[in-house]
C-alpha cells in the first residue's frame, strides 16, 4: 500500500473518499464517519475496477447492483456516487442529514440516484441483495438465448460485522448458498467494532467458516490494500457456482489517530481536532473541506466507460430483439411494469351458493393469473400447500435451473420478505411470497421497507383469523390485521369470498408504486350472490376499498337503513346473516364489505358518505381482530363486534362462536347500536 504522506493518483482518490465522510459529518454534527474511513480502499477497487454501471442511467437494466447493507455508512455511498459521475452534487454531499436533501443519514431507494435499494437496518440490504441476484439469474434463463445475452450481471454488497450478526442475514445467506448464485459476491467489512465496542463482546464466531458451511466461497484479505481485494473479487467472480465472501480485516475510522478502531468513530462526528490530524495523516489539506482535486475527478469519472459499455449492451440487445422479437417484446414490457391485456379476462369464475377458503380461491387465482403474467414469480416459507401458493405443472427454483417459477423459501419468513423487496428493485419481476398471517410479525421490517420503497410485492397470508382452529393462540392472529394497516403505504386486502380474492389478486398486481397484502381464510366461505337481478354490487366495487354489497329491506321491501353492518373477509357473512335476523324485527340493515380499509379511505367523500350515510349513525363493525381503529368507521353510536384478547385451540367453528362471532351475537349489538342512535326501531319505512 502507497504512504499516505506521498500518495499515488489511486491512494490520493481513495483519502478524498476519506475526507468527504470526514467533513460532511462534521458539517451535519451527525453521522457514522468510520465506516466509509475504512472501506475506502475496498469500495475504491471494486468501483474503479470491476462495477459496469452508467452514471448517466441509473436505470440501465444490465448495469451491476451494489448494495451497501451497512446502511449507516452511506457517506462512502454517496461519495462514490457523486465523483463517478452520477447526477449527485457536491453540493448535497454538504448538505448530508439536511431537510430536503437527498443525501440521507441512510440511503434511500427513490431518492438519491444510484441507491438500489433503501438500507439502514442491519441485514435488510444484504438480505435484498440475494433477491436481486436470485433475479438476475431468473431472467438469463428465460430471456437469454444462444448467441444473445442480455442479462448478464453480477451484484455487490459491502457489508458490516452488525449485519453479519442479524438473523435475516443467516437466513437469505443460506438461500444463497443452497442455490448456488455465483454472481454474488460480499465484501465483509470486518473491523471488530460495533457501537457498544470490540465486537467481543458478543460476537466470537468464525464467519467465514459459517459461510463455508452454507456453501459460499469465502477468501480472507486485507481489506486496507485495494489490490488485494481487486484480487480477492477477480478470484470470487470466477467461481460460477457457489456466493462469494471476501472477509476483509479493515480498520474503522482509518487515520484518526486518537478513534482509530475504537468505537468512537462508529457514529459520531471525528469532532474539529480529531478531524483535522486525519486529514494531516493522510495527507490531506487541513484547511480546505470537501477538497477533490481535478486528477481525482478525472481519475474516477465512471460515465465515458459506463455510456461504452451501455452502448454494447444495447447493440446486443437490438441484435437480439430482432432475432426473438415475442421473447424481446416481453422483457420489455415486464421492465416498464406494465400488465399484459387480457388480465382481467383471466380471472376464474366463482358461482354462488357453492364454497371455498380464500386461500384456495387465491391459489385458483395465482394459477390463472401465471399464464398471463409470466414475470409473476415467488414461493411459500415452507407452507405451500397451506398457502395454496403452488404453481401447478412447474418444477422449483433450484441450483443450476433458474428458469422455473416457484420458489421454496424455506422456513425462513424474514429473509424472505427482504428477498421479494430484490425481486421487485431489480426489475421486470412481480413477486409474492406466501406464509401464516401471524408470521407477519416475522417479516414486518422487510414490509415496512417494501412500503417506503412502494415496491409492488404481493403477500400471501393465510389463515387469517381464530377462525382457523386448533392450531390454537399462538397461531392465531388477533392484532396483525390492524397492525399492518399502520403501515403507510401498504394496502392491506381481506377478500370476504372468492370473486373478492380473485378481484384483489387483479388489485395487488395494478399497484404498481407499493405492495399488497392479501388476507385469507384457512376455512370455506360462501361465494356472496351478485347476480344481475339482485340488489346486490358487483365484485369489482372491492377496488374502492368498501362497498355496498346488500342494501337494506324489510321482507320483500327495500328500506332506508335504520342499521350499517360492516364486515372484512369472513365476517361478511355473518352480517348477512344478521341482516336476516334483523329485518324479522322490522329492523332495515345495510350490508358493507370493506375488503380494504386504507382504500375506503382514500375514496372520495362523496363515494364514503354513499355507502356510510353521515344520517345513520347505527353502524356495527365485525371483524375477528383487535377493535382498535375502527372507532373512525363505527362513529360514536357503533359497535364493533371484535376481538381484544388472544384465541383458544378448538375447531374453528367452536372458537368463533365462543368468542362472540355469531349471527345472532351482531344482530344483538346492532340492536345496541340503534338504541343509541337517533334512529327509531322497527319502522324500515313499511307501511
Amino acid at each position: 500500500m502507497t504512504d499516505a504522506t506521498s500518495p499515488s493518483l489511486e491512494q490520493l482518490s481513495i483519502n478524498v473518499i476519506r475526507g468527504l465522510a470526514i467533513d460532511a459529518v462534521e458539517r451535519a454534527n451527525s453521522g457514522h464517519p468510520g465506516l466509509p474511513m475504512g472501506v475506502a480502499a475496498a469500495a475504491y477497487a471494486l468501483w474503479t475496477r470491476h462495477l459496469r454501471h452508467d452514471p448517466a442511467d441509473p436505470s440501465w437494466p444490465d448495469r451491476d447492483r451494489f448494495v451497501l447493507s451497512a446502511g449507516h455508512g452511506s457517506l462512502l455511498l454517496y461519495a462514490l456516487l457523486h465523483l463517478t459521475g452520477y447526477a449527485l452534487p457536491l453540493e448535497e454531499l454538504q448538505h448530508f442529514r439536511r431537510w430536503g436533501s437527498r443525501t440521507p443519514g441512510h440511503p434511500e431507494h427513490g431518492l438519491t440516484p444510484g441507491v438500489e435499494t433503501t438500507t439502514g437496518p442491519l441485514g435488510q440490504g444484504f438480505a435484498t441483495a440475494v433477491g436481486m441476484a436470485l433475479a438476475e439469474r431468473w431472467q438469463a434463463a428465460r430471456y437469454n438465448r444462444s448467441g444473445h445475452e442480455v442479462v448478464d450481471h453480477r451484484t455487490f454488497v459491502i457489508a458490516s460485522d452488525g449485519d453479519m450478526m442479524e438473523g435475516i442475514q443467516s437466513e437469505a445467506a443460506s438461500l444463497a448458498g443452497h442455490l448456488g448464485l455465483g454472481r454474488l459476491v460480499v465484501l465483509y467489512d470486518s473491523n471488530h467494532i460495533s457501537i457498544d465496542g470490540s465486537t467481543a463482546l458478543a460476537f466470537t464466531e468464525d464467519v467465514g467458516r459459517r459461510y463455508e458451511a452454507y456453501g459460499w466461497h469465502v477468501v480472507h484479505v486485507d481489506g486496507m490494500d485495494a489490490d488485494a481485494v481487486d484480487r480477492a473479487i477477480h478470484e470470487s467472480l470466477a467461481v460460477a457456482d457457489r456466493p462469494s465472501l471476501v472477509v476483509m480485516r479493515t480498520h474503522i475510522g482509518y487515520g484518526a489517530p486518537n478513534k482509530q478502531d475504537t468505537s468512537a468513530a462508529h457514529g459520531s462526528p471525528l469532532g474539529a481536532v480529531e478531524a483535522r490530524l486525519a486529514k494531516e495523516r493522510l495527507g490531506l489539506p487541513v484547511d480546505q473541506t470537501f477538497w477533490i482535486p481535478d486528477a481525482v475527478r478525472a481519475a474516477m469519472d465512471a460515465r465515458p466507460a459506463g455510456a461504452r459499455l451501455h452502448a454494447a449492451w444495447n447493440a446486443r440487445r437490438d441484435a437480439w430483439a430482432a432475432a426473438h422479437p415475442e421473447v424481446a417484446a416481453e422483457f420489455a414490457r415486464a421492465l416498464a411494469g406494465e400488465l399484459p391485456a387480457g388480465l382481467s379476462s383471466s380471472l376464474p369464475v366463482f358461482k354462488p351458493g357453492s364454497s371455498v377458503a380464500t386461500r384456495k380461491a387465491s391459489g385458483d387465482t395465482l394459477n390463472a393469473l401465471v399464464n398471463v403474467v409470466p414475470e409473476l414469480i415467488g414461493g411459500s416459507a415452507d407452507l405451500t400447500e397451506s398457502n395454496n401458493t403452488a404453481i401447478e405443472g412447474d418444477r422449483s427454483i433450484q441450483r443450476g435451473d433458474f428458469a422455473a417459477r416457484y420458489i421454496h423459501f424455506g422456513v425462513r419468513e424474514h429473509g424472505m420478505g427482504a428477498i421479494l423487496n430484490g425481486l421487485a428493485l431489480h426489475g421486470g419481476i412481480r413477486p409474492f411470497g406466501g406464509t401464516f398471517l401471524i408470521f407477519s410479525d416475522y417479516m414486518r421490517p422487510a414490509i415496512r421497507l417494501a412500503a417506503l420503497m412502494e415496491q409492488p410485492v404481493t403477500y400471501v397470508f393465510t389463515h387469517d383469523s381464530v377462525g382457523l382452529g386448533e392450531d390454537g393462540p399462538t397461531h392465531q392472529p388477533v392484532e396483525q390485521l390492524m397492525s399492518l394497516r399502520l403501515i403507510p403505504g401498504l394496502d392491506v386486502i381481506r377478500p370476504a369470498d372468492g370473486p373478492e380474492t380473485a378481484m384483489s389478486w387483479a388489485m395487488a398486481l395494478e399497484n404498481r408504486h407499493g405492495p399488497t397484502a392479501l388476507v385469507l381464510t384457512r376455512q370455506k366461505l360462501p361465494n356472496l350472490d351478485r347476480g344481475e337481478d339482485r340488489p346486490f354490487a358487483p365484485a369489482d366495487h372491492a377496488r374502492r376499498g368498501g362497498y355496498v354489497l346488500v342494501d337494506a329491506a324489510v321482507g320483500a321491501h327495500a328500506a332506508p337503513p335504520q342499521v350499517i353492518l360492516i364486515g372484512t373477509g369472513s365476517e361478511v357473512q355473518l352480517c348477512l346473516a344478521a341482516r336476516d335476523l334483523l329485518a324479522q324485527d322490522g329492523i332495515a340493515a345495510r350490508v358493507v364489505s370493506m375488503p380494504s380499509l386504507n382504500r375506503f379511505a382514500a375514496q372520495p367523500a362523496e363515494y364514503r358518505s354513499r355507502v356510510l350515510p353521515p344520517s345513520v349513525t347505527a353502524r356495527v363493525v365485525v371483524e375477528a381482530g383487535v377493535t382498535r381503529g375502527w372507532a373512525g368507521i363505527a362513529g360514536p353510536a357503533g359497535e364493533v363486534v371484535g376481538l381484544d384478547r388472544f384465541g383458544a385451540s378448538a375447531p374453528g367453528e367452536i372458537v368463533m362462536e365462543k368468542l362472540g362471532f355469531t349471527p345472532e351475537h351482531v344482530a344483538e349489538r346492532a340492536r345496541a347500536s340503534l338504541a343509541r342512535s337517533d334512529a327509531p326501531i322497527g319502522v324500515g319505512g313499511v307501511d
